[in-house]
């Protein structure tokens, strides 16, 4: 006789999906998660796995990964105790959720945005209020703004740029937000290198409510080595710490992470090929029919598309991998892609042109 536990999990469970990857992770042409289109170079890794293999294998590691992050510390110019690196941005979502939401806190979250946000909010049973983009996909500051003070939130949580609709806020928006706000304001910038608009770290030492969410996985390239950071004033910082996951960071993370950063130059090279192709991209996206392509703060374009499932589905079997990202809010018939090589570039533009 089968037993039944489903009373006994989380009942937040019956509302959230397990996440999959529609088209699953390999393709001959894979533009699908936004990663950048160069590996790290093999003299890199064999310097990296060098040093990797002379740690012993049978310790833990450090409780909190303190070499990686006094290296990320020393390259952003601020203090070690303003810096905490966990297992990817993920790991850090969850960490600082984890730290800031419960039964009956109120998290703001502008629609569409990152899926995770919401997945995580609902699982600490936080009530979600959302404040919709604008037609054009940009951010509303001014609804922002007034539904933060009118529904007195608690949490705050704005990816700008934002995945997945490639816009930005401004510095002087992020700031005002902040400012307005009595709520924690966490400002996810996984996507900043590419981005017109600059960083909001200088503000963390001017707004004692503000966290900066970093990833190592776009611009740097280092998405299979899982690397994400958290920014923020160290009396903050120290309360964020609480929750975190001791021992997830491995030695691995940080030796990559510290050669990565000395040899920065491959970031910037391959941010300035990104944004030169991004550029290239949005132009033929303007040229085609039945393409409405918006403009992009990412590695990634949107484009609005006739009939998105089918044009996914066409694209699949030609062995080009992008995303439907038709279920979001606001983005009916819209696909997402990353700017991969040359190439793989040129292929996506011939197949959309023979819609």
């Amino acid at each position: 006789m089968k037993r039944d536990i489903q009373h006994l999990l989380n009942p937040a469970l019956q509302n959230i999906a397990t996440y999959r990857v529609e088209g699953g992770q390999h393709a001959e042409i894979k533009l699908n998660q936004n990663e950048s289109p160069f590996d790290v170079p093999m003299w890199l890794k064999e310097e990296i796995t060098k040093e990797f293999i002379k740690e012993s294998w049978n310790r833990y590691p450090d409780i909190l990964p303190y070499r990686g992050m006094e290296a990320y510390a020393d390259f952003l110019g601020i203090s070690p105790e303003s810096v905490m690196m966990s297992n990817g941005s993920n790991e850090m979502l969850y960490t600082i959720f984890l730290a800031c939401l419960g039964p009956g806190r109120k998290v703001l979250i502008p629609d569409p945005s990152f899926s995770l946000y919401e997945k995580i909010a609902l699982l600490l049973q936080s009530q979600i209020v959302t404040v919709p983009m604008r037609a054009d996909l940009d951010f509303d500051t001014d609804a922002i703004l007034r539904v933060a003070r009118d529904e007195a939130v608690d949490f705050i949580v704005i990816s700008t740029p934002n995945n997945p609709t490639g816009k930005s806020l401004t510095f002087e928006e992020v700031r005002l937000i902040a400012k307005s706000s009595d709520a924690i304001v966490l400002v996810d910038e996984a996507y900043i290198e590419f981005s017109r608009q600059r960083s909001v770290l200088e503000l963390i030492d001017e707004l004692p409510n503000l966290i900066v969410l970093r990833t190592m996985s776009k611009a740097l390239a280092l998405a299979g080595i899982r690397i994400g950071f958290a920014i923020a004033s160290p009396a903050l910082m120290a309360e964020l710490a609480k929750p975190k996951i001791p021992f997830s960071s491995s030695r691995l993370a940080e030796i990559t992470l510290a050669k990565v950063l000395a040899n920065y130059s491959l970031v910037t090279d391959a941010v300035s090929y990104i944004l030169h192709e991004r550029d290239k991209l949005y132009a033929a996206m303007l040229a085609i029919d039945g393409v409405e392509p918006f403009l992009s703060d990412t590695n990634f374009l949107i484009i609005r598309v006739r009939d998105a499932k089918a044009l996914f589905q066409s694209l699949w079997s030609e062995g080009i991998l992008v995303r439907n990202v038709s279920g979001y809010h606001l983005m009916e018939n819209c696909l997402r892609f990353n700017v991969g090589l040359v190439d793989e570039n040129q292929r996506l533009i011939e197949k959309l042109r023979l819609l």
